[in-house]
């Protein structure tokens, strides 16, 4: 099998898939727009080759590469990046290639635009969040009348994270929104209070789950906003209503042979027409793994491996690793500069001790996001899991996250 991996450096822990591929059996091909000699040593051992280009973004020099591949190793057979930024071009290369393994140009919509999944979701009785595709400003508090005043959330359109996001409480700050927000489409919808909990799957060709797993966290735009301290968890087990509506959405999406990573709001405050306190109801859709260290997390928490459970999915269509039980609380909590803390850097070392398997001093851009120091510990219950949360963080691990440690 060739598999023409797209950005293998980025993020880092991608390396983890292209090792598990080549531990297959796999060619795994590379092309970045890193130099050869900046790639990390492990990397460099499970590519088959790598074509460096000057920029991804040059759609004539990359598809120069895939030919190359193919002119030397003879037809592809896969062509993927799981990264969100990228899924027009790996969709334009499959099609321009007669890569059947993956998504078309043309399925791509329903992907990428939020305006798009909302009438996904209803098809698939799945609640979500009224919204209204901005235009202008007179449009805009018609929707807000609508849906019976702010506070209302506007967001880009397509795009990931919780960037260039406004929570809009008033007249003056709508105003405010229509002047200073970046010259992309945005969407506006009603404002749900509630944690968010992913539905993290791989699944075959048929859209059926081949492994499940979940996390939880405060709003994250709410917590990027207010510059909040960083705390999320894998949870042991991923919550029954959750595992339905997760399934529903991969079949509405028409989701195939994918690693996903789709949100769901659980709300805390009941909303007219969503649901009562404690029901979910749909956020986003993002195909693809989800951000930074969480596959580890999910491996830490749940004792497996996510990178070789998608190479087999890659490779068989099926899951050869069992399901041995072994299901824990994987905890990340990272701390902030700004904030002062009751412990040092050396007491939560020696009090978690074993317990903690990622302990890592996080890169400035990352910061505002992802805190300046992180530790992500292993928790039997979740007491523990709290317990630890609080111990690293003081004050922040309630005052920001008061409802994420409730029983699930």
């Amino acid at each position: 099998m060739n598999f023409v991996f797209i950005s293998p450096n980025f993020p880092q822990n991608f390396w983890y898939f292209c090792d598990r591929l080549k531990n297959n059996g796999v060619n795994v091909l590379g092309i970045g727009d890193a130099p050869y000699d900046g790639l990390s040593d492990e990397l460099k051992s499970v590519l088959t080759e790598y074509y460096k280009v000057d920029t991804l973004e040059d759609y004539d020099e990359v598809f120069r590469a895939v030919a190359l591949f193919s002119f030397k190793y003879g037809k592809i057979d896969w062509i993927e990046s799981n990264n969100e930024h990228w899924l027009e071009l790996d969709a334009q290369l499959r099609r321009d290639f007669n890569v059947t393994t993956g998504v078309q140009p043309d399925e791509l919509e329903l992907w990428k635009s939020k305006s798009a999944m909302k009438p996904v979701y209803r098809e698939a009785g799945i609640p979500s969040a009224r919204n209204h595709r901005v235009s202008g400003f007179e449009e805009a508090r018609a929707f807000i009348d609508e849906i019976g005043g702010y506070p209302v959330f506007a967001k880009p359109d397509i795009g990931v994270g919780a960037n260039d996001t406004w929570k809009i409480d008033n007249e003056r700050q709508l105003e405010a929104f229509f002047v200073e927000k970046a010259d992309v489409p945005y969407v506006m919808e009603e404002f749900v209070v509630g944690d968010i909990y992913s539905y993290d799957a791989i699944s075959d060709s048929n859209g059926d789950p081949l492994f499940e797993s979940s996390f939880i966290c405060p709003n994250v735009a709410e917590s990027v906003n207010c510059g909040y301290e960083v705390l999320y968890y894998v949870t042991a087990q991923v919550p029954d209503q959750l595992r339905e509506l997760g399934r529903r959405a991969i079949k509405a999406f028409k989701v195939r042979s994918r690693f996903t990573h789709f949100e769901f709001f659980r709300l805390t405050q009941p909303r007219k027409g969503l649901g009562d306190v404690g029901d979910f109801v749909g956020l986003e859709v993002n195909m693809r793994p989800a951000g930074g260290y969480t596959p580890d997390m999910i491996n830490f928490a749940h004792s497996t491996d996510v990178y070789k459970l998608w190479a087999d999915m890659v490779c068989s269509d099926r899951r050869w690793l069992p399901d041995n039980g072994m299901d824990r609380y994987c905890v990340f909590a990272s701390r902030k500069d700004a904030f002062t803390h009751t412990h040092t850097h050396n007491e939560i070392l020696n009090r978690y001790g074993s317990r903690i398997v990622l302990c890592e001093r996080m890169p400035d851009i990352f910061a505002a996001a992802m805190g300046n120091q992180m530790y992500t510990a292993l928790c039997d219950t979740i007491e523990e899991a709290r317990e630890f949360a609080v111990y690293v963080l003081d004050e922040q691990a309630e005052i920001a996250n008061p409802t994420i440690f409730r029983e699930q």
